[in-house]
């Protein structure tokens, strides 16, 4: 079996069970966080900050290497510029956590719990995020949604009278 398979399935246990410690996996817990004029629960703060506290120690010492252990190089996002689409995307996220109390990672996390509310919310996530998709590459009109832009546009900056846009 494959070290790297075998470490992002260990990444994904233990994060999950993190989920379900901090009660990330209760609805009801992350709608009371979110309710700041009824009864609110602070209790979520800890793990808000925990998780925080431990990405900024870590993220660190993590950088200052060449690259991953299991891995070539480091696969860090390149953009830093704020467009409509994240605003409404991040909008939109948060609309649904605090409407439904779920986000995808615990959602996932109490699929096992076999809760219909709970398969019906990640069917209709996987459905959003499908129909997403598709309109996307639709309305880019790039048949591959824009995967092969940078490869493109690499042939292009070499063989500027060959390259088709």
């Amino acid at each position: 079996m494959n070290p790297t398979n075998i470490v992002i399935f260990s990444i994904g246990i233990v994060f999950s069970l993190g989920l379900c410690l901090s009660g990330m996996t209760q609805p009801e817990k992350v709608t009371a966080f979110l309710d700041f004029t009824g009864n609110w629960d602070p209790s979520l703060l800890m793990v808000m900050l925990g998780a925080v506290t431990t990405y900024f120690t870590l993220s660190r010492f993590t950088l200052k290497r060449k690259a991953p252990m299991l891995a070539q190089k480091f696969a860090l996002p390149t953009r830093v510029d704020i467009d409509g689409r994240l605003v409404a995307g991040a909008a939109m996220f948060g609309f649904g956590w605090g409407m439904v109390g779920f986000c995808p990672g615990p959602a996932l996390a109490s699929l096992v719990t076999l809760n219909s509310s709970v398969w019906i919310f990640v069917i209709s996530m996987t459905a959003g995020m499908y129909i997403y998709g598709t309109l996307d590459t639709r309305f880019k009109g790039e048949p591959d949604g824009g995967a092969g832009a940078l490869e493109r546009s690499a042939e292009a900056l070499r063989h500027p009278a060959t390259a088709t846009s």
